[in-house]
């Protein structure tokens, strides 16, 4: 797989009808995790939506989840900006130079599923997410 660049949408507690509204106006294939399905200790949080991705015909990638647990939710700036991939080397070239003079919100370092991922805020203000498949 190559790397890919898209949006990233974060939500208070709606990303499954909004993104269910995206797939009626863009069309594609939408799959849906919920933080349930990966073990969230709040039962209060378990349908939530941990990750949800568009993948239309037209070669567009939305993606989104709902503000997790102890975070929040703050609209204006609640897009951020996401990298993801399987080549490690690219992405973490990528991470290094994000993060470099920014903040690390969430270091790089392997996650409960399965990928290593990592969030940081540009020194330019920007959000971004790195994930790295199966790494």
């Amino acid at each position: 797989m190559s790397s890919r660049l898209n949006p990233y949408i974060s939500f208070d507690g709606d990303a499954r009808q909004a993104m269910e509204f995206y797939k009626s106006v863009f069309g594609g294939n939408l799959t849906l995790s919920t933080f349930g399905e990966f073990g969230a200790p709040d039962p209060s949080s378990a349908d939530k939506v941990m990750h949800a991705m568009l993948e239309t015909d037209s070669g567009f990638t939305l993606m989104a989840s709902d503000t997790p647990p102890g975070m929040e939710h703050k609209p204006g700036t609640n897009i951020s900006v996401s990298i993801s991939g399987d080549s490690e080397d690219e992405l973490r070239g990528y991470w290094a130079k994000l993060a470099e003079a920014g903040t690390v919100a969430v270091p790089l370092e392997k996650q409960m599923w399965g990928d290593t991922f990592g969030m940081c805020v540009d020194r330019f203000g920007i959000g971004w997410m790195v994930n790295i498949a199966g790494s």
